[in-house]
């Protein structure tokens, strides 16, 4: 039997989002270190799946804790688990993602989060240039049945620099290169689950491939690393 998420996860997580404050998180905090330390079991089994197809050097498991000082959600506690597992650097790129949130809120995600402002321009000088071996891969059907469409924050016109008349201007104007895949709550607490998410974390791999490669090299193609 394959380890998978416990439904006292998500019940204890559907009880903090009606009783978001410290007094009532301290008072039932014993309980949330059990399921936590449970929950952590599944990232790592995901991160030692990972391990198995692709360089991955880490796992970070996001905190419980809110930080409220620049938001205008003051609730001091999120109601899901998070944790990102990172590709190993520099010749490898992108990273991934898994949320786990009920009422059919969990999904995983990979991509370019937040792409510094080198990489991003990188990656738009190479769409710029030629958009067929992207376009390729993200229009695969396989692939589009596991991660369906590109998704990521957008500029509403073209960047500055770039012709806004541009055939490839779909994918120029983008900060963000993600895709996202989401999961029922019965998804999730099946033995399936951690089977089905290293199945589509490996159908990721041409796409990070690909853009490994763009983000390594320079327009001519000569190692940057």
């Amino acid at each position: 039997m394959s380890l998978s998420i416990n439904s006292n996860a998500f019940e204890f997580l559907k009880k903090l989002e009606k009783n978001n404050n410290r007094e009532w998180f301290n008072d039932n905090k014993k309980e949330f270190k059990s399921i936590e330390a449970d929950v952590k079991k599944v990232y790592n089994a995901v991160f030692e799946n990972l391990k198995k197809h692709d360089d991955v050097d880490k796992l970070k498991m996001f905190r419980i804790y809110r930080d409220v000082r620049f938001s205008k959600n003051k609730q001091p506690y999120k109601t899901h688990f998070g944790g990102s597992f990172h590709r190993t650097k520099p010749h490898l790129r992108g990273g991934y993602y898994l949320h786990i949130q009920p009422n059919n809120e969990s999904f995983i995600a990979t991509g370019f989060w937040e792409p510094n402002n080198e990489d991003l321009l990188r990656m738009r000088k190479e769409f710029e240039m030629d958009d067929e071996e992207m376009r390729t891969i993200i229009n695969d059907e396989s692939f589009k049945n596991v991660w369906g469409n590109l998704l990521g924050d957008e500029l509403v016109s073209a960047p500055k620099g770039f012709n806004k008349e541009h055939k490839a201007i779909d994918l120029i104007r983008k900060k963000q290169y993600i895709f996202t895949k989401k999961f029922t709550d019965k998804e999730v607490l099946s033995q399936d689950f951690l089977p089905n998410v290293n199945t589509a974390f490996k159908a990721i791999r041409p796409y990070f491939n690909y853009m490994s490669d763009v983000l390594t090299t320079d327009l001519n193609g000569v190692s940057l690393i």
